[in-house]
């Protein structure tokens, strides 16, 4: 290492912490870059999550455990087997309340008359299954008037018996996320993607391309402040599919089965005149290069819609930082 003297360091020191501003792009170890990802309870039920090598991971996100109206959790079969097998891993198990259909009764579990119950019964269920912190995943009209209560609330429940606490935001809700909520949460997650999809016939198009992650990343980290070492890239790991002979939704393992070729492309024409929009393993490199750069992580949505071996979209981000690990 040359040697910088006394005043050279101080200068680096100094411009280190201004770099690391909050709402600025930080440079921070990348051995601390984050791989998180999330898994459906059903996989879990069905045990396909056992098949799954954590090793490539450091936060895994069980989606969704949400509870009935009462606000009470039902056990899921072979949880307590994956959260083991994760932390044997060294990868930390978060439940991730929510979900682009969470019941509409989460107005009434938020509120006030019943939110405190509400926040007993995530603890029990937190401790109970050995859970490493709670996700939030809730959108559109679920981010209502006690969006930002409950997470006050929450955030104190966790930090006290020092759990994470984290979310995922859509920038389609931009407005609806406060900053005092936005700046309880360890990290967030930039849910990057289905900026359209067979819902919108009218729009046909890549429902996650390279351009909205570098917008969204700007928006987040510049617009709203949030530290960039907080922010993580979300990655889709499916794709949509519009006109005749295609499937509205298709995950990255049966577009490569499918279409032999469809790895390196980030859409494909069918014969019948249909086209799958999705990102290919060089967009999502790419993504994973874009993170590395300006943020602290990549989010997936969801692992088990991978493909194997060399067509492995995960194995394609593992091996974009192996070299800064």
């Amino acid at each position: 290492m040359r040697n910088i003297g006394k005043n050279g360091i101080l200068v680096t020191i100094l411009l280190f912490f201004i770099n690391c501003n909050k709402g600025e792009a930080a440079s921070f170890p990348k051995k601390d870059f984050r791989v998180i990802g999330y898994i459906l309870t059903d996989d879990i039920t069905n045990e396909k999550a056992s098949e799954f090598d954590f090793s490539k991971i450091n936060y895994l996100n069980i989606a969704f455990l949400n509870p009935d109206s009462t606000g009470n959790f039902v056990s899921i079969p072979h949880l307590p087997d994956v959260i083991m097998q994760a932390h044997a891993k060294n990868v930390q198990v978060l439940a991730s309340l929510g979900g682009g259909n969470a019941p509409a009764f989460y107005t009434q579990l938020l509120s006030d008359t019943m939110r405190t119950v509400f926040l007993g019964k995530i603890v029990d269920m937190l401790v109970s299954n050995g859970f490493d912190g709670i996700d939030v995943d809730l959108e559109g009209e679920r981010i209502d008037s006690n969006y930002t209560s409950f997470i006050i609330e929450l955030s104190g429940v966790l930090k006290f018996r020092k759990k994470l606490l984290t979310a995922s935001v859509a920038t389609a809700y931009k407005d609806e996320y406060s900053d005092k909520a936005l700046s309880l949460f360890d990290f967030v997650n930039i849910m990057s993607y289905d900026k359209t999809g067979p819902w919108n016939p009218s729009n046909v198009g890549q429902h996650s391309p390279y351009d909205m992650a570098v917008s969204d990343i700007l928006y987040w980290n510049k617009t709203r402040d949030i530290s960039a070492n907080k922010l993580n890239l979300g990655l889709p790991f499916y794709g949509y599919g519009f006109g005749n002979g295609v499937p509205p939704s298709i995950s990255f393992f049966e577009l490569v089965a499918q279409y032999p070729g469809a790895d390196n492309k980030d859409e494909i024409k069918v014969s019948n005149g249909g086209i799958i929009y999705y990102n290919g393993s060089n967009t999502i490199k790419k993504k994973t290069e874009l993170a590395m750069k300006d943020i602290g992580g990549v989010m997936i949505w969801q692992l088990m819609q991978d493909a194997t071996g060399n067509n492995s979209l995960l194995n394609i981000i593992d091996n974009t930082i192996a070299p800064q690990k």
